[in-house]
């Protein structure tokens, strides 16, 4: 590294603009014109040396320019934002509506959105804010805001730290506001030093060399702002860890215990009931949407029991479990229990259970069972024997039967409208018959059939659908932004104001820097040397122009 010695005698890094002691202008900063006026100083990051603009040489160099860029970080936040407003154009996979004919992301975003769907699909943009290269553009933000405020922070810390009250003429004479005059009794100089302190300037005095300041901390607030935006970038990075967050969609039916999905089978949810209490369809203040929708839900819960596995179970055994808690889980009153949250967010009316079905002669007018089976129709047998040498094979079964195109299909796996193909072996060892049978659909696939299939009775429940939920990164979000609200506020309602006097044969030189509210620091000075006759400074900006 190379460095630079002032006159004053301090040895400043390379890439020094402006003395770190005593301001003297090092490199750049030359002559406006022909008539010697010489322009003001930059006084950004007080002419520090910053890393980015003084080595180019090394690939770790390189790489550290481009992050230190302001240039690069917007444009990263702005592609950041551009493929965030393309992820909300659909709903995104974790929020297809739970009654949707199909959950299959392959088959909803066409049958909803037609080929645009399909295409946002295809490109994986249903997946976008857990996508790899998403994430990978908010990792960036993140590296992008960590550079650029060590490339400014740390020499801008140790300029304002090392810096003296003693400074140079030329650096006082190209400030901003600066004032020359020739004669200054030490009476006067001690009202302008008394008058910065009731000011509340924290003034240092180095052999009649002043340096009065306030509001340095307000230097600070961008990089408080970095800090906010860097934690909340960390909590949206730990989002996508199932550790940290956990967002799932669970059906549970009444009378079934199920495992809570993202639990790692560690946890289980026993449906005891599932009610639902509608208004009434006298009363006035639903009765347009009664006569829509055919009912509007007034409270609609599960009465649920969370159970916790005990210890280690050898695989095929059943899980020993323990009660955590039983509560009623309502709409905005959720089950909370170990970081887990149990919303109420759907339910399925009258979902089949099990069907009972009979074998009969076809011809036979009284259709008398020549036997009976019960199917599960969650999990349906392949086949089923009868005892009296009967074999029923189920062919093909639609749990929500449709047609489309004249081809028999199912919207969703769930038994709401169940139909099956059958294919009966008489016990006689003949030829076996094939049937299709569904709700209010019984039809002979030869028409020669001797036998028949019916339906002699059914069980139905209610399904309870449960939005799970885990989410540690909160905090984590809260503290970002309470902490990027706090820069924001320390940078916005408080200003960096320095006033430097410099003694001058029988007079001074005055001059005063502030990073904004220039007003209001001419207030100030105008305030306290409004009983001497120390000039007043010039805006020589405004001069300039």
């Amino acid at each position: 590294m190379n460095h630079i010695k002032c006159e004053c005698g301090h040895v400043n890094p390379e890439g020094t603009v402006l003395c770190e002691a005593c301001g003297k202008p090092i490199e750049g900063n030359q002559h406006i014109d022909g008539n010697d006026k010489k322009k003001l100083l930059n006084m950004r990051y007080d002419g520090s040396a910053r890393r980015s603009q003084t080595y180019n040489k090394s690939i770790v160099d390189k790489i550290w320019n481009f992050f230190s860029s302001v240039k690069v970080g917007v444009w990263l936040i702005v592609l950041a934002l551009i493929a965030s407003a393309i992820g909300t154009i659909y709903p995104q996979e974790m929020y297809i509506p739970a009654n949707a004919e199909s959950r299959d992301p392959a088959v909803f975003y066409e049958a909803r959105y037609g080929l645009l769907g399909q295409i946002y699909y295809q490109l994986g943009l249903h997946n976008l804010y857990s996508s790899w290269w998403y994430m990978l553009l908010i990792a960036l933000i993140g590296i992008s805001l960590v550079i650029c405020s060590i490339d400014r922070f740390v020499p801008l810390y140790k300029a304002l730290k090392i810096q003296k009250a003693k400074r140079h003429p030329s650096f006082l004479s190209r400030q901003r506001l600066y004032s020359k005059t020739e004669k200054v009794t030490a009476e006067e100089k001690e009202t302008i030093v008394n008058g910065l302190k009731k000011n509340r300037y924290k003034v240092r005095d180095e052999n009649g060399h002043i340096l009065a300041e306030k509001g340095r901390f307000s230097r600070w607030g961008p990089y408080v702002n970095h800090i906010g935006l860097i934690i909340v970038l960390l909590a949206a990075l730990l989002r996508m860890t199932p550790f940290m967050y956990l967002d799932e969609y669970v059906w549970v039916r009444e009378g079934e215990l199920t495992v809570i999905p993202g639990t790692e089978g560690e946890y289980y949810i026993e449906n005891k009931d599932f009610l639902l209490e509608t208004y009434d369809e006298n009363d006035k203040r639903f009765q347009k949407a009664i006569e829509q929708e055919g009912m509007v839900p007034k409270n609609f819960q599960t009465n649920a029991v969370i159970y916790k596995e005990k210890g280690e179970n050898l695989p095929g055994q059943d899980p020993e479990l323990v009660k955590v808690t039983e509560e009623d889980i309502r709409m905005n009153h959720p089950l909370k229990f170990d970081g887990y949250t149990l919303y109420q967010a759907g339910y399925q009316l009258n979902e089949f259970k099990d069907m009972t079905f009979k074998i009969h002669e076809t011809e036979d007018p009284d259709e008398k069972a020549m036997g009976s089976f019960t199917m599960d129709l969650t999990s349906p047998e392949s086949q089923y024997k009868l005892d009296n040498g009967f074999r029923v094979e189920v062919s093909q079964y639609y749990p929500d039967y449709y047609l489309d195109n004249g081809e028999p299909r199912s919207k969703t796996k769930y038994p709401r409208n169940p139909a099956f193909v059958f294919t009966v072996y008489p016990p006689d060892g003949s030829e076996p018959e094939v049937s299709f049978l569904g709700i209010g659909k019984n039809i002979n696939a030869t028409g020669e059939n001797d036998y028949k299939l019916g339906i002699t009775d059914f069980q139905m429940r209610d399904v309870s659908g449960l939005t799970v939920r885990k989410d540690y990164t909160l905090p984590l979000f809260a503290v970002g932004a309470l902490i990027f609200m706090i820069g924001v506020i320390q940078g916005m309602y408080w200003q960096h104001r320095r006033i430097w006097i410099r003694p001058e044969s029988d007079g001074i030189l005055l001059a005063a820097h502030t990073n904004k509210n220039w007003y209001g620091i001419k207030k100030d000075i105008e305030k306290v040397i409004s009983d001497t006759n120390i000039k007043m400074v010039d805006d020589q900006q405004e001069l300039e122009e």
